[in-house]
């Protein structure tokens, strides 16, 4: 059960839903504080998720321990789930739609303290100036108490440098020097910027919220000949659903009966609805638009492609990119070096020149307020979950901002040849038996080797066998050779289906039939030789067509600048027929290691980025400096390469570029900005132009507005040329 201790002797995971965090700064005052407590190995917040994740040593700290710590320093907080040892199965349940700003604690907090300024200036204006200066001081006093009562707490957790102890102390300050009135229309003003940052954040969380919306709440389950509605994540493996037209699909699945259109735009962003029959596979969240299908659920609703989004999206942000660092580290100096700028300027003009105290301890105040780093630490994280969030909804995903910050810089694309730039449905186009030998006993051998096989150019020998007819006899030993095909047992006797290069070495391939091979690859066709111990049996020519879109892509990365490359274990004369076909450099007769060492050279040249199908390419996609995996929502796609491509077009690797590089640009943007008016409002301040309630809004004005400007990449589309 969520939050219940555990009295093993592992380490444990616990998470909560923290509400209220509007900005990095909160987030770092929830991780400090709870990092300080007894048996916390580690303590993670996902500012966009609102999620707190806990490594607890048992026995020592409570988790209502932890849940007072984090309330203290003003934050809602309640348990999820546990989820020791299957971290990818964590049940994180969508939060609700956010509340309205007036119904939050900071939402009371304006409506209070603007009710109170109100009220003092009536009094003011109806009373003598006594009477008007004590209300504005009760008004600051009230209005401050929440403030300070958080900072208090702040402090109490080792961390005297927070937004609310420079409003306490800026406040305090200011009543002692008389002025009562400014004093409490900064305690305004501030209020009225925690809730704007606040609904800046909602507004960056809906992208999440959204995806997690489509998924249909219930669906109609077959059972015992009629159906009935249930709710969609009580949906178990192996049932099966019915999807009558203009629904949405509750789970993953394959299709038993019926064809229709598939709108997937929905999950992938594909904007033409795609055809689907017997034994295609559907994802959770796309609509049903012609015929009614019946589905057998392939996924838990907790595992579906929706949710795996959803998860990868949240767990990006621990992925930080390199300039959220650095300015991490910077935001720790940069506050205790305003505050002690603030000092100098307080003790400084009075002491050595004389200066009045009152006006110099009034600029000091006004320093502090603008010491506090909320929209420096912002605009990195708020600019990479918006850019996150944009993407998965036009299946482009990337884990995190170090992957976005890397494919920005990328200065070359490599890709693989099938299933990447081809369709990888090759077909059979031409059988050619050795003499003596039938078509169908060719077919048949070839495929009892390749039966057991998942590669395309085996699946294309077992459905042609099958087409014919041709019996596929039992195998066993199979074994594939990397880079050049498979042996195995078939018959009684080995038999081998591989590379006309790797048969000729091994006797494999008739002399006078190699002459075919070479006018058969120079067509753009994929030849393979199917032969028995010193035995040829023939030639199959198989031909898998580019991409409608490859082109197109390549074009796209030529006029970005970027350079791209096709990486094949094909041989020369077919892949110089299918890069020539599609534009791009390319090298053939590659092994997967010979990939790895081709990546490890381009990547001392400059950043390259890896498009591969995830599973053949694993080593190339890890060693490029950002692997992306083409598929639809695949485990291996998901889960081992750094970003994803879920609509299978070639023209989303640029896309992908695209998208990182405008979000590069939006944080030197929200930097510039940030930094620009704390610079501005630093000097007219010391200079006496400017006061403490324009020094409030230099900050909480300066995080609304770098939220809002990375809220922008919201409706940016990168697969738009620009």
């Amino acid at each position: 059960m969520a939050g219940c201790d555990m009295t093993d002797d592992t380490t444990h995971r616990r998470e909560w839903t923290v509400t209220g965090m509007d900005c990095a700064g909160c987030t770092a005052k929830v991780v400090r504080a709870v990092e300080r407590m007894p048996g916390v190995r580690a303590a993670r917040v996902a500012l966009m998720a609102e999620r707190l994740s806990v490594d607890l040593d048992p026995g020592i700290t409570r988790s209502d321990q932890i849940e007072a710590v984090v309330r203290a320093l003003g934050y809602g907080i309640a348990p999820t789930v546990a989820v020791d040892d299957v971290p990818e199965q964590a049940v994180r349940p969508a939060t609700g739609a956010e509340p309205s700003w007036y119904r939050t604690a900071k939402g009371r907090l304006v409506v209070l303290t603007g009710l109170l300024l109100a009220l003092a200036w009536v009094v003011a204006l109806l009373t003598p100036a006594g009477g008007g200066y004590a209300a504005f001081v009760a008004a600051c006093l009230i209005g401050v108490a929440p403030v300070a009562w958080r900072a208090i707490a702040a402090l109490r957790m080792g961390q005297p440098f927070t937004i609310e102890s420079l409003m306490t102390i800026a406040a305090g300050g200011a009543l002692l020097i008389g002025a009562a009135e400014e004093a409490a229309l900064v305690v305004f003003l501030f209020a009225v910027g925690e809730v704007l940052e606040g609904v800046a954040a909602g507004r960056a969380r809906q992208g999440i919220r959204a995806l997690a919306d489509l998924v249909p709440k219930t669906a109609m389950l077959e059972q015992s000949g009629g159906t009935r509605t249930v709710p969609a994540d009580s949906l178990t493996i192996g049932q099966v659903v019915l999807i009558r037209p203009g629904d949405r699909i509750p789970a993953d699945g394959d299709i038993v009966e019926g064809t229709s259109g598939i709108d997937e735009s929905p999950v992938t962003g594909e904007s033409v609805p795609q055809t689907r029959g017997v034994g295609d596979a559907v994802f959770a969240g796309a609509i049903n638009t012609q015929a009614a299908l019946r589905m057998r659920v392939t996924r838990e609703p907790r595992d579906n492609t929706i949710a795996r989004i959803i998860r990868l999206v949240e767990d990006a942000e621990d992925a930080r990119a390199p300039t959220e660092r650095f300015i991490d580290r910077f935001s720790r100096i940069y506050m205790p070096a305003i505050i002690a700028l603030s000092a100098l300027v307080i003790l400084v003009p009075p002491l050595a020149f004389g200066q009045d105290w009152t006006t110099w301890i009034y600029r000091g105040l006004a320093l502090l307020l603008i010491g506090c780093p909320c929209a420096l630490v912002i605009s990195v994280p708020a600019s990479i979950a918006s850019a996150l969030s944009a993407g998965a909804r036009r299946g482009l995903l990337m884990k995190g901002g170090a992957v976005i910050e890397a494919a920005a810089r990328v200065t070359h694309v490599v890709f693989d040849k099938t299933g990447t730039l081809t369709r990888g449905r090759p077909v059979v186009t031409d059988l050619i038996p050795a003499p003596g030998v039938a078509e169908i006993d060719l077919l048949s051998i070839a495929a009892g080797v390749e039966a057991g096989s998942g590669h395309p150019l085996a699946q294309a020998i077992v459905a042609r066998a099958q087409a014919a007819g041709a019996s596929v006899p039992a195998s066993r030993d199979a074994c594939a050779l990397p880079g050049r095909g498979a042996v195995a047992t078939v018959g009684g006797a080995p038999a081998w289906v591989t590379s006309p290069s790797h048969a000729a070495e091994a006797g494999g391939v008739d002399p006078a039939a190699l002459s075919r091979v070479t006018a058969l690859e120079e067509q753009g066709r994929t030849v393979v030789a199917v032969f028995r111990t010193g035995q040829p049996l023939g030639l199959i020519a198989m031909r898998d067509e580019p991409r409608p879109d490859a082109a197109a892509a390549i074009r796209q990365l030529s006029a970005m600048g970027l350079g791209a490359t096709m990486l094949t274990g094909d041989n020369a004369r077919t892949a110089a027929a299918i890069a020539g076909e599609i534009g791009l450099d390319h090298r053939a007769g590659m092994l997967p290691e010979d990939k790895l060492t081709a990546i490890r050279a381009m990547n001392r040249q400059g950043g390259v980025m890896m498009v591969g199908d995830g599973i053949n390419d694993a080593p190339a996609l890890k060693e490029a400096r950002v692997g992306i995996a083409m598929g639809s929502g695949s485990d291996v796609a998901l889960e081992t390469a750094d970003g994803a491509l879920l609509r299978d077009h070639v023209t989303d690797a640029p896309a992908i570029i695209r998208l990182a590089r405008a979000t590069m640009g939006n944080i030197r943007q929200n930097v510039a900005l940030a930094l620009g008016l704390k610079a501005v409002f630093l000097v007219t301040t010391v200079m006496g132009v400017t006061g403490l309630w324009i020094a409030i809004l230099a900050d909480t004005g300066a995080t609304v507005l770098v939220t809002l400007n990375a809220l922008r990449l919201l409706a940016f589309d990168p697969t738009r040329e620009a």
